[in-house]
């Protein structure tokens, strides 16, 4: 099976300042893959090079068996941007109208919503035990139900893709891992591909399998057992317990 996202040889720019130099990798059906780095490592920048959000500096990028440039079918791909980047708390719609936003890409103009299109929505705020928040005003919601709101949003459309930019970050440890273990649930029983970006590396090791090292080029790409071997930049890491430990070496 051909991969679902292939990577080659990526290079981008911010001006004069090398964001990302020659990184290449390909994710596969049911992957999923941890993205870690430092601060400035160019995380992001990846992620929205994926999505076509910004121009490349050189390279190639594949989605589904099209070149990005050809890819039009962007219900295929769910998109969790960091929270402080997403939609305000305070933003005057319910639960039930922001979900349904996630439909819209699909549709062409006037971009109109159906009873169809409500049914889904049903579905999605029930598989994510949800629907009592269905006529609430996003900002009456704790950080942790926000979450779930805006991955309902991401799900609505049966994304074969989903990509998190830091989803945790706002989340008490209870809420965290109740939604590390959604996402791995979404990945192991509906087959979705999982890209999440994570410094919560205490967190990840346990639900992802297999982790992408950036730092503007790529350190690691594979299995996460594998990372404890590699001699590459002399990362390691080790378990404690449920938590991962990771160790940088000079």
């Amino acid at each position: 099976m051909p991969p679902i996202i292939e990577v080659k040889n990526l290079s981008v720019n911010y001006g004069q300042t090398e964001a990302l130099k020659n990184v290449s990798f390909a994710i596969l059906n049911g992957d999923f893959v941890g993205l870690a780095g430092p601060n400035g490592a160019g995380k992001t920048t990846l992620i929205k090079a994926i999505l076509g959000l910004i121009p490349v500096s050189s390279g190639s990028i594949d989605i589904l068996g099209n070149k990005l440039d050809k890819f039009n079918n962007w219900g295929k791909i769910g998109y969790l941007p960091q929270k402080s980047s997403t939609i305000n708390a305070l933003f005057p719609a319910i639960v039930n109208e922001i979900v349904i936003l996630g439909l819209l890409s699909q549709k062409k103009f006037p971009k109109r919503t159906t009873k169809n299109d409500q049914i889904k929505v049903n579905n999605i705020l029930n598989d994510l035990g949800i629907s009592d928040f269905k006529n609430k005003m996003l900002g009456e919601l704790s950080g942790g139900q926000q979450q779930k709101v805006l991955l309902a949003r991401a799900l609505v459309s049966n994304p074969e893709i989903l990509i998190f930019d830091e989803p945790s970050t706002a989340l008490d440890p209870n809420s965290r891992e109740s939604f590390f273990k959604l996402v791995q649930k979404l990945n192991k029983e509906k087959g979705i591909a999982i890209i999440l970006i994570t410094h919560d590396t205490g967190y990840i090791g346990s639900y992802a399998n297999k982790l992408m090292y950036l730092d503007h080029e790529l350190k690691y790409f594979g299995e996460i057992s594998g990372f404890c071997l590699s001699d590459k930049e002399n990362h390691s890491f080790e378990r404690s317990g449920k938590h991962i430990i990771w160790h940088q070496h000079n």
